[in-house]
C-alpha cells in the first residue's frame, strides 16, 4: 500500500521549529551583560559572513548580463521600496484597532526591507521563470536596500527608527562591504562554495537564527514583550496575509499588463513580492536599538508566511501549460539549487526536468 505523501513529510518545515526554538530560549534564557556582548558581536559576524557569500556566489557576468533587463529590474524595484510602502503607510488605519503602535512600526518596517535573493532563486526555478533575473534582481534589491531602508525608515517611522550617518555607516560595513569582498575574491572562492554548498547553506540559517537570538534576548531584558498579547497577533498574521495576497496578485496581473511574458513575470512575482530576513534582521538591530525585537516580529511572521505561500504558487506555476509546451529563454544556463541547499547559482549542476517540482515540497519554507 501506498504511504500517503502527508506522513512521509513532517507537517512543519524544521527550519520554523529552529526559529521558534530560538525565540523560546531567547524567552527563558536572554543573553546579559557580557553574554549579549558576545551574542551581539557573534550575529554581527556571521551576518557579515552571510553576505560575503552572497557576493561570492553572484556571478559578475551574470550581474551586468542582467543589467540588459531594466525594465523587470524596475518593476521589481518598485513592488519593493515603492507600492509595498505605500501599503504600510495605508495599514495606519489599523491603529489602535487591530495593531498597536509598537507593531505597526515593525509592520511599516518589513515593507521597507529589500526583497530576497536564494528564496526567490528557488521558486523561480521551480516555477520555470528566468532565473538569471531573479538573481540579478534580488542581488540587487538587496544592495539598494543598505542605502534606501535606513532612509525610507527615517522618513516613514521616524523617531522608532535611530537614523544616523553612523547607522548607515554600520550597515554598509556590516552588509555591502563583506559582499564586495566576496566579488572580488570569487575567482578563488567560488569553486570551494560550489563544492559546499550544502554546509554552507546552514551557515545562512545559522545566522538569522543568531540574530534573532541576540534581538529577542534583548527584548526580554528590556520587558519589551508584555507590550504583545496573543490577540494581537493573531490579528498581525491576518494583516499580513492581506498584504501578502495584495503583491502577489499585483506583482503577477500587473507584469502582465506591462507585456512581461511568462518566464519575466514569474521572476517579478517570486522577487517583488518578499521580504529579507537576513537583510532586515541587522538592519533592524541598529536602527531600533532594544526595541528591535517587536521590530523584526512582523517581518520574522511575513517571511515564514511568504515562503509557505509561495511553495504552493510554484508548484502550480511549473504545471501551467504554457510551462510545459515552452522553456522560457535562457534555460539552458539557468544556476540549478535547492533552497534547502542554500544556494543556486553559477557552475551548479543542472538538475534534470522535473527535478525541482519533486523537492519543491521538501524546500518549501527553507529560509533565504
Amino acid at each position: 500500500m501506498k504511504r500517503p505523501a502527508w506522513l512521509s513529510r513532517p507537517p512543519i518545515d524544521p527550519y520554523i521549529l529552529a526559529l521558534l526554538g530560538t525565540v523560546g530560549v531567547a524567552a527563558l534564557l536572554p543573553a546579559r551583560g557580557t553574554g549579549a556582548d558576545i551574542a551581539s558581536g557573534g550575529a554581527t559576524a556571521a551576518v557579515a559572513l552571510l553576505f560575503f557569500l552572497y557576493g561570492a556566489r553572484l556571478s559578475t557576468h551574470e550581474a551586468l548580463d542582467g543589467l540588459r533587463n531594466w525594465r523587470l529590474h524596475l518593476a521589481v524595484v518598485a513592488c519593493t521600496f515603492v507600492l509595498f510602502p505605500l501599503l504600510g503607510l495605508a495599514a495606519k488605519g489599523l491603529v489602535p484597532y487591530v495593531l498597536t503602535p509598537a507593531l505597526y512600526g515593525g509592520f511599516l518596517f518589513l515593507t521597507l526591507v529589500p526583497s530576497t535573493v536564494q528564496s526567490s532563486i528557488a521558486f523561480t526555478s521551480i516555477a520555470r521563470g528566468n532565473v538569471p533575473a531573479a538573481i540579478c534582481a534580488g542581488s540587487f534589491s538587496s544592495l539598494i536596500g543598505i542605502f534606501l531602508t535606513p532612509v525610507l525608515a527615517a522618513v516613514l517611522i521616524g523617531g522608532q527608527a535611530g537614523f544616523s550617518a553612523d547607522s548607515v555607516v554600520k550597515i554598509v560595513l556590516q552588509l555591502l562591504v563583506p559582499f564586495l569582498a566576496g566579488q572580488l575574491l570569487r575567482r578563488w572562492v567560488a569553486p570551494f562554495i560550489a563544492r559546499h554548498r550544502r554546509l554552507l547553506g546552514y551557515v545562512d540559517r545559522g545566522a538569522i537564527l543568531l540574530v534573532v537570538y541576540s534581538a529577542f534576548s534583548l527584548g526580554m531584558v528590556e520587558g519589551i514583550w508584555s507590550q504583545v498579547t496573543p490577540l494581537r497577533l493573531l490579528a498581525l498574521l491576518g494583516a499580513e496575509a492581506v498584504l501578502l495576497a495584495l503583491m502577489l496578485t499585483v506583482t503577477w496581473f500587473g507584469a502582465k499588463r506591462l507585456g512581461f511574458g511568462r518566464a519575466d513575470r514569474i521572476a517579478i512575482q517570486f522577487a517583488g513580492s518578499k521580504k529579507s530576513l537576513a537583510g532586515g534582521l541587522p538592519m533592524a538591530s541598529v536602527l531600533f536599538g532594544a526595541h528591535a525585537s517587536l521590530a523584526v516580529l512582523p517581518l520574522m511572521l511575513f517571511h515564514q508566511m511568504q515562503l509557505m505561500v509561495c511553495a504552493v504558487i510554484a508548484k502550480r506555476r511549473s504545471r501551467d501549460p504554457e510551462a510545459q509546451e515552452r522553456e522560457p529563454q535562457g534555460r539552458e544556463r539557468e544556476p540549478q539549487g535547492r533552497e534547502g541547499d542554500g544556494r543556486a547559482g553559477p557552475g551548479v549542476t543542472p538538475a534534470p526536468p522535473g527535478a525541482a517540482s519533486r523537492t519543491a515540497a521538501g524546500t518549501a519554507t527553507r529560509s533565504a
